[in-house]
């Protein structure tokens, strides 16, 4: 799992949280973080030639259209086009250039229900709304299928925040798997020549505990009290294949 450090990384979404903490925590890798204008994933001729210039060995596929999660309700075709006709894109281009491609996803592609999940389970986004978190779930759950098909790749079901947590209340009825950008970043780096499917994240609790630990005066609230969309109860995800890895390197 040690990385070959001729190796070049073209990273999507380059300007954004994930992209700026790999770039922060990387120390000898070559990275290439362009912004939107430079390598837009909707652009097959720029895709194209981008890629044709820079002969990166590894696509870290990080772009998504994602929060606010309501705008996935008002701009359905924005979720389309980004999530899964870019991701397909990109998985098309990859394959014509033979270059190994990792995929961020998400943890809300599990239905939410029960939690702990682990990488072979069924998929099948929270059924209990039909609003914008779900939309987001299927559009990155769309980008998966592509991605399935490639076999040199790497799908990588992430649960991240921002850091420091972006908001002043939290739920206490929601259980997820937390980590901060920086911790992404740093087990994405250790992970990225995998193949297949991988969870990546932190320990089963509420929203709400995993905020309070960087700032006593976050507010507890239900996921009930969140006007715009309505999370699942649960999608923590079962992380015994992470923690094997990490111990093995």
């Amino acid at each position: 799992m040690k990385m070959n450090k001729q190796k070049t990384i073209l990273i999507s979404g380059g300007e954004g949280e994930l992209a700026r903490a790999i770039l922060k925590h990387n120390k000898k890798l070559k990275i290439l973080a362009p912004k939107k204008q430079d390598l837009n994933i909707l652009c097959l001729k720029q895709l194209r030639e981008y890629l044709k210039d820079n002969k990166p060995d590894i696509f870290l596929h990080a772009a998504a259209f994602t929060r606010p999660m309501l705008n996935h309700q008002k701009y359905p075709q924005k979720s389309i086009e980004t999530n899964i006709i870019g991701t397909s894109n990109i998985v098309m281009e990859c394959i014509r250039h033979k270059i190994k491609l990792v995929y961020i996803s998400t943890d809300y592609v599990y239905p939410g229900l029960k939690g702990n999940y682990n990488e072979e389970d069924a998929l099948n986004p929270f059924i209990g709304n039909r609003d914008g978190i779900n939309k987001y779930a299927w559009s990155k759950l769309g980008g998966e299928c592509a991605v399935r098909i490639y076999d040199n790749s790497l799908i990588i079901r992430l649960c991240m925040s921002k850091k420091p947590f972006p908001h002043n209340q939290a739920p206490s009825d929601v259980i997820k798997s937390y980590i901060y950008s920086d911790k992404a970043a740093e087990i994405i780096l250790k992970v990225i020549n995998l193949k297949g499917i991988l969870n990546v994240g932190g320990i089963r609790q509420s929203i709400y505990h995993f905020a309070l630990k960087d700032n006593p005066e976050i507010k507890e609230i239900s996921r009930h009290d969140i006007k715009d969309i309505l999370m699942a109860p649960d999608t923590s995800m079962d992380l015994t294949k992470l923690k094997k890895l990490m111990k093995e390197n």
